[in-house]
């Protein structure tokens, strides 16, 4: 009977021996260390990565006028910021001593006079302080909530340049969306 008693004492040892080497192994400080490491690096990465938001499909308002230095400009559908229009630059082009962001959010836009959808790139300008002098055009239309990132418009866009400042906002159209 002892030898019996001894080979379960002799199994279950190993047994446990094997449990707690798997749970040594998988929970070291090394191993947390490691898995910390990928997620603050993934974190980093995760702002430069290019969004699609071209299913947002954000339409601008009926009878919406062609004033690219107003909110209700039909390219704006999906905008909120700063206009560049009013500080210097144009509808496309950011003001002199701007540069464009590395990373945008793209909507979809109606323009009215020829009931078309276009996709409109949603520049961030950065470099300069932000433009006091021109009005503020905050349309969320389809927007998404901020922690799906490609999709929210209330982020600094201008994170993956060197000057991080936001300045402006322009709209510069992509193309015909289909």
């Amino acid at each position: 009977m002892i030898t019996l008693f001894d080979t379960l004492t002799g199994l279950i040892d190993r047994i446990a021996e094997t449990g707690s080497r798997r749970l040594a192994l998988g929970s070291s400080r090394r191993s947390f260390l490691a898995r910390s490491g990928t997620v603050l690096v993934g974190g980093v990465l995760l702002p430069v990565l290019p969004f699609d938001r071209t299913f947002g499909q954000a339409h601008a308002a009926v009878g919406a006028i062609d004033d690219p230095t107003a909110c209700e400009y039909w390219r704006y559908c999906a905008l909120d910021g700063n206009l560049c229009s009013s500080c210097g630059g144009s509808v496309n082009q950011c003001p002199p001593g701007s540069e464009v962001s590395k990373v945008t959010w793209v909507g979809t836009c109606r323009n009215p006079t020829d009931g078309k959808d276009y996709l409109v790139s949603y520049n961030d300008c950065c470099g300069r302080a932000i433009c006091d002098n021109a009005p503020f055009c905050n349309t969320n239309e389809r927007e998404r909530p901020g922690y799906r990132m490609g999709l929210h418009n209330d982020i600094n866009w201008c994170m993956a340049n060197t000057s991080q400042g936001y300045h402006c906002t322009v709209a510069a159209l992509v193309g015909i969306a289909e």
